[in-house]
């Protein structure tokens, strides 16, 4: 029987590669479009909730803004709180899990249980608490220093922070579960005879034979922490103008929508680049899990 590895069966699923292919255009645009438009698009104009048009192909917004210029610099900051938020995530629920799987007994039973009440935690009040509490000390301490970059974006490093901490729970339950698994695996009990230190195996032993599911995990959180700040920006609680992100640019376009005059281009654009990139995402993620899964490792 010809088996193929993962890697060669996910390049061959059309689904994966167009996934991919989106994904990849998506970020390459969000990250190097906006350096081809004039600085005029930037800044307010004349042209008031313009249509599109041929100089402006997703219209103007309010004050005159190039609608495509701002779903641009909105998609760079999305993508940022959402990679980032992600792998904060991704470290604290992966370091989590294996440490409660590997001590097991009553260690495992109290970390399982704080996950348990972390859960009960309200997450919207949770991110309001974090951003009051600390988004002024943060503007502080990055002046202080001279770091104005941290200054003006205080607010995002601090949803980046906080989606990180509220989403690390599910996958701290699924490592735990299949470090569970794999600890009683003769590989790691010829590691314990040898005499090999607790950090030396879960790096070396059980941490590598996770990355599987790590992986699916971080492709299937990066847009439940995107959908995260695109809401609490929505509502006003997320990112503040003079920064944009998709979700409150869709908060804009939805001031804007009256029953006389649908300025529909100031939702439309936004919310299709949103809903493109997590459907992208999902696909991966869907398409990676069934490509990685052991089951599939003969077809």
């Amino acid at each position: 029987m010809n088996k193929q590895g993962p890697g060669r069966r996910l390049w061959k699923n059309p689904v994966a590669v167009t996934a991919a292919t989106v994904l990849a255009f998506v970020a390459v645009a969000v990250i190097i479009g906006p350096l081809f438009f004039p600085e005029s698009y930037a800044e307010p104009g004349a042209l008031s909730f313009s249509p599109p048009t041929l100089a402006h192909p997703f219209g103007t917004d309010l004050n005159g803004r190039d609608v495509l210029y701002r779903v641009l610099t909105g998609g760079r900051v999305s993508l940022l709180v959402g990679c980032c938020g992600a792998l904060v995530s991704l470290f604290i629920g992966t370091t989590y899990g294996l440490i409660a799987g590997y001590a097991g007994g009553r260690v495992d039973s109290f970390m399982m249980r704080v996950v348990d009440i972390l859960y009960s935690v309200p997450r919207l009040i949770f991110i309001l608490i974090c951003i009051n509490a600390f988004n002024a000390q943060l503007q502080e301490f990055a002046s202080r220093l001279g770091w104005d970059w941290l200054a003006s974006s205080s607010r995002i490093a601090i949803l980046i922070v906080a989606l990180g901490i509220i989403e690390w729970l599910t996958l701290a339950r699924i490592v735990r579960g299949q470090t569970l698994a794999l600890k009683n695996r003769a590989f790691v009990t010829a590691a314990v005879g040898l005499g090999q230190s607790h950090s030396r195996i879960l790096l070396r032993h059980l941490l590598p034979n996770l990355l599987g599911v790590i992986l699916i995990y971080l492709t299937l959180t990066i847009p439940a922490v995107i959908i995260d700040e695109s809401f609490l920006s929505f509502l006003g609680l997320g990112v503040q103008a003079p920064e944009a992100s998709w979700g409150s640019l869709l908060a804009d376009g939805a001031g804007s929508l009256n029953p006389v005059r649908i300025r529909w281009w100031l939702v439309v654009f936004p919310a299709a680049a949103m809903a493109i990139t997590l459907l992208a995402l999902n696909f991966l993620g869907d398409v990676l899990r069934d490509t990685l899964d052991p089951k599939n490792a003969a077809k």
